[in-house]
């Protein structure tokens, strides 16, 4: 049976990480066998022992050294355990794994290799309103820079084929929401955006705060300008 690597950063999300994990392992996507990859960037709690509890592979960045870090870690092991086609979510269970078959569809249909799961489409209830504001601006700046149109440009909940996860290039250890999307746009990899549920998080703090312009911005320029 073919691997599909389900790759969740996640730090100190121990309040989330084993309802994520169980209700990841009730998914079902024919003739495929999905494996948890949970990447540990440096918690402080229980969030790597309850992932070793619940069945995942676990791997654990000793500090903390950001999303776009953990991730790339992800996508690397993914491809080296020989997974066919990755799914990307974040652990705080604002994306439902239940949308796992309706992400990976564009991929295992041979139509896409990069998918975004599109939270916008369905409505984002109780999301604050600079994060609401923030979302769409940054966005629309990918939208311009991509010359095409993107409805979630941040979306934490993303498909890729094994030929995108191989050659997936993130530049920023911070930051992967645009840098990433240009990469493969800019590498020919077919994308496509479907619709998928969201819920804002009821446990823990989002990393993105004030500062993330500041740090989105820098990334998104060394991207443009990489060869």
């Amino acid at each position: 049976m073919r691997l599909l690597a389900v790759v969740v950063p996640a730090k100190d999300e121990e309040a989330t990480i084993g309802e994520l994990l169980t209700r990841i392992a009730r998914v079902r996507v024919p003739g495929y066998e999905l494996r948890a990859f949970v990447v540990d960037d440096g918690s402080s709690d229980r969030t790597a022992e309850i992932s070793e509890r619940h069945g995942a592979v676990v791997i654990r960045h000793p500090a903390n050294r950001g999303l776009g870090a953990a991730l790339r870690t992800g996508l690397r092991m993914a491809v080296d355990a020989n997974a066919e086609a990755v799914v990307y979510l974040d652990a705080d269970l604002e994306y439902s794994p239940e949308d796992i078959p309706r992400i990976m569809e564009p991929i295992l249909s041979g139509r896409a290799d990069y998918v975004l799961g599109s939270r916008f489409s369905r409505g984002v209830p109780g999301m604050r309103p600079h994060r609401w504001i923030g979302n769409h601006v940054f966005t629309a700046l990918l939208s311009l820079l991509a010359g095409r149109f993107i409805s979630d440009g941040q979306t934490g909940m993303r498909a890729f084929s094994r030929e995108a996860a191989s050659v997936a290039e993130i530049v920023h250890d911070y930051n992967y929401a645009q840098v990433l999307t240009l990469d493969l746009l800019r590498k020919d990899m077919r994308m496509e955006e479907v619709p998928i549920n969201y819920r804002v998080r009821e446990h823990g703090e989002s990393f993105v705060d004030w500062s993330y312009p500041a740090k989105v911005l820098p990334a998104i320029w060394r991207e443009l300008r990489s060869p």
